[in-house]
């Protein structure tokens, strides 16, 4: 549905996005996901038709986003609240819904759509001021699905919300993904790309670093699983263990920890508890991006 070749953007002397190619699939939820500065929205915006690339293009269904008509098959749910704050929950919606071309009856219907899909059916008159942040964000996420877009695309929609209201999203999203909608998800939670995401592409200074499902990337880029034994008594200085021991606790890292787990069960010191730590998406994100801080 969606082809991104060698695309390219630049600010001055910032190459936000370099060189960047993916597809993806309708139907597919497809996870964005890279530190801060890495050209995650950059090539949102690209995606969305908002700015032109330098180099390189974007195609939907062989069609330019840039394209007024094109812009119609898409929603985009922005990490800055696109929402206004004086007018009612509803009003948002109809507001949305018009200038997506919705009219009469239909207009109608996908408001009260999108307002239960929002749970704010009950809360539709208040004004979204009075709205708390999880309830502006699903007013959010719902005035960019309101006219029954093909793709949405969602920047950190979670963002600052309460847990109720982050899982009524991921509900939402879900059901969306059930019904056909394809989904691009950025988000700085690893969990919430591993619930949602069909894959997954990492973005770091630009460039997409790796792009595949997520239980090929942790096979690709994971590395070994942590093995944690504690031992019910300090082992002799002269015991022959694998790892590092201190005090009662042995680390090790292994290809093999459930084989490594049973052989130190059954080894001559008496084991306490055994705890295995399999890579996740988190220890791949951090191994392709590095551990140092990114404020900006």
């Amino acid at each position: 549905m969606i082809d991104v070749t060698s695309l390219a953007k630049s600010y001055g002397d910032l190459r936000a996005v370099d060189d960047v190619s993916f597809c993806v699939n309708r139907g597919e939820a497809f996870g964005l996901l890279g530190p801060n500065g890495a050209g995650k929205s950059t090539t949102i915006h690209l995606l969305a038709g908002v700015i032109a690339p330098d180099r390189g293009k974007v195609r939907l269904d062989g069609a330019d986003p840039q394209e007024a008509i094109v812009r119609t098959r898409l929603g985009v749910s922005p990490q800055e609240l696109a929402i206004y704050e004086e007018l009612t929950g509803e009003e948002n919606l109809r507001i949305f819904a018009a200038l997506y071309g919705l009219r009469g009856d239909a207009l109608v219907e996908r408001v009260h759509w999108a307002l239960d899909f929002a749970g704010l059916t009950d809360r539709r008159k208040d004004r979204a001021a009075k709205y708390s942040g999880g309830m502006k964000r699903r007013l959010n996420l719902a005035c960019a699905v309101v006219h029954d877009p093909e793709l949405l695309i969602c920047d950190e929609p979670t963002v600052g919300v309460d847990p109720q209201s982050r899982n009524h999203i991921f509900e939402s999203i879900e059901a969306l993904r059930a019904s056909g909608t394809t989904l691009i998800y950025t988000t700085h939670y690893m969990s919430e790309a591993q619930r949602l995401c069909d894959r997954v592409a990492i973005m770091d200074h630009g460039k997409l670093l790796a792009a595949d499902t997520v239980d090929a990337l942790i096979e690709a880029h994971g590395g070994s699983s942590l093995v944690l034994a504690e031992f019910d008594e300090p082992p002799p200085a002269d015991a022959q263990l694998p790892g590092t021991l201190d005090g009662t606790q042995l680390r090790v890292d292994s290809d093999k920890p459930f084989e490594l787990a049973a052989e130190l069960g059954r080894g001559p010191h008496r084991v306490r508890s055994l705890r295995v730590e399999r890579p996740d998406l988190e220890k791949v994100f951090l191994q392709l991006t590095g551990r140092s801080l990114r404020d900006s």
